[in-house]
């Protein structure tokens, strides 16, 4: 379908996560003409990093053609700690604009494989974390990154003249355990580390996990801090006020990204089913 439809073969999309070393390991065992590429964030822990790297030059050997893409924002090239000046709001749960930028970009015009499954959708809804950007399943946002359980083996984006194959949709993480075991496939080194789940560091959708995160990584939260800063500093220049809402400074904005205790007057963000548009 892949060489029908768009004339080349199909793509691997590789998070660095378990899901994606399946995926990778079973399209090539299938035989079928294939690429393998990664969006890198920019947020990636230095062991995805390193996974990535030694992963792509393995299959190169092989001659399987691998891709690192880099991010861009309106035509530039951009990364988390720039993104969030720009935006002039944190990421959180409801606006992923991180996702979208530093994600989505990758795969548009081809026939692309995920590894996304039903059973992570379950687990983040019993966990509390899973993201609601409306009160209807009508309105809500789904990106093409997304443990939905609305998601189907095959989908199709025409905005972005993009295929999607998603061959593990309804393994559940014992499948996904007992098949790398099996067939000895190298996992992230995150995962040995106590890890649950591979993505970017600080990312809003991995809960309080984030505390731990950023104590094995203190630079990333540094980095967040600093990008907090120059945010708040564009936000000023434009003239807005962010005293009622308590974003006094840095630490402030951090204190409330990370969704500790909330203080009287502090930013809440709603989404607004009517207009469609973010408030805070």
């Amino acid at each position: 379908m892949a060489l029908l439809h768009y004339g080349k073969p199909l793509v691997v999309m590789d998070s660095g996560g378990k899901d994606s070393a399946v995926c990778r390991e079973i399209v090539r065992r299938s035989g079928v003409p294939h690429e393998i590429r990664h969006s890198l964030t920019t947020a990636d822990a230095p062991q995805t990093v390193y996974y990535i790297r030694g992963q792509f030059k393995q299959a190169e050997e092989t001659g399987i053609r691998c891709e690192v893409f880099f991010p861009y924002y309106k035509g530039q090239r951009t990364t988390m700690w720039r993104l969030i000046p720009a935006k002039k709001i944190p990421p959180t749960r409801i606006a992923r604009y991180c996702c979208e930028v530093l994600k989505e970009g990758n795969g548009n015009g081809r026939f692309i494989v995920t590894g996304v499954r039903w059973a992570e959708s379950y687990k983040r809804k019993q966990r509390g974390i899973y993201e609601s950007f409306a009160k209807t399943k009508k309105n809500k946002i789904i990106l093409n990154n997304d443990n939905d359980d609305r998601r189907m083996l095959f989908e199709s984006c025409r905005l972005k003249s993009k295929h999607v194959c998603n061959p593990i949709i309804d393994w559940t993480d014992r499948d996904v355990w007992e098949y790398i075991r099996a067939e000895k496939i190298p996992v992230n080194p995150l995962y040995d580390m106590g890890f649950l789940r591979v993505g970017c560091i600080g990312c809003t959708m991995a809960g309080k996990q984030r505390y731990r995160e950023f104590a094995l990584f203190p630079t990333y939260k540094r980095a967040y801090i600093r990008a907090f800063e120059q945010m708040l500093l564009i936000r000023r220049q434009e003239g807005k006020d962010d005293s009622p809402g308590r974003w006094k400074d840095a630490q402030g904005v951090f204190h409330w990204w990370m969704e500790e205790d909330p203080m009287p007057g502090q930013y809440e963000l709603l989404w607004d089913e009517e207009t469609e548009e973010l408030y805070y």
